[in-house]
């Protein structure tokens, strides 16, 4: 038998068994079954309240495309409640975690290479490989930092690929980033509701005007920066 027929049909033996018995392939299924639970409870929404369903996939979709800053000030902007905005950000954030690191990880091995992700992982990888260094010299708390820290590409998808090409353990990985994002999602919710409800004590209107006005500044800066890391990727 042609040992690259052999190694084709070994492939999805292997993915199964890697998928059952290693770790990535454990939080995999996690983040899977996190995501079909909060897909199904935006269903709910839709069917029960369609005007909240709006609003909660609009700041899904800003989490994913623009990051935690971005979706929190477009919830408190709403006028949603931390009850709302924290636990959405959090669950959100965690899904792309369980997801794409797994992902990432499979890809780097060659064990699972989906094609329209590829592009993705190699701007995750080389960020995060831009950083790498800098933070290894303080190891976990470098790491905790990264995550935390409100700059752009300082997110968990990049900090757990940076986990990853540490070295570091998986689940160790998995809960160092997450407590960074936990905890910078806490900190961005006191400063973001407080911001808008001091300046709603003096204006409702220039309250809502500024916090959409800080949610362009937020995008902005975030195309900007990916489009400026593109530019020199490919100089």
């Amino acid at each position: 038998m042609n040992p690259e027929l052999k190694s084709s049909s070994q492939q999805p033996e292997r993915l199964r068994v890697t998928l059952l018995a290693s770790s990535e392939g454990r939080i995999l299924m996690i983040g899977a079954t996190l995501a079909f639970a909060y897909i199904f409870w935006l269903g709910v929404k839709l069917l029960l309240s369609p005007d909240e369903f709006q609003v909660l996939t609009g700041m899904t979709a800003m989490n994913i495309m623009f990051g935690r800053a971005a979706a929190m000030a477009f919830g408190y902007s709403l006028y949603l409640g931390h009850a709302k905005v924290i636990p959405i950000c959090m669950t959100v954030e965690t899904i792309l975690v369980l997801i794409v690191y797994p992902l990432f990880v499979f890809s780097w091995r060659h064990l699972l290479v989906i094609k329209g992700l590829k592009n993705i992982f190699d701007r995750i990888r080389k960020s995060a490989e831009a950083r790498k260094d800098k933070i290894q010299k303080y190891g976990l708390i470098g790491l905790f930092a990264f995550v935390w820290f409100p700059f752009w590409m300082t997110g968990p998808v990049v900090g757990c690929v940076i986990g990853f090409l540490l070295g570091l353990r998986s689940w160790l990985t998995i809960t160092v980033v997450l407590s960074g994002t936990y905890l910078a999602i806490l900190a961005w919710a006191f400063f973001l509701r407080r911001f808008r409800d001091s300046v709603a004590a003096y204006s409702s209107q220039a309250a809502m005007v500024l916090m959409v006005l800080l949610i362009v500044i937020i995008i902005a800066g975030s195309l900007m920066h990916r489009t400026l890391h593109e530019n020199k990727d490919k100089d």
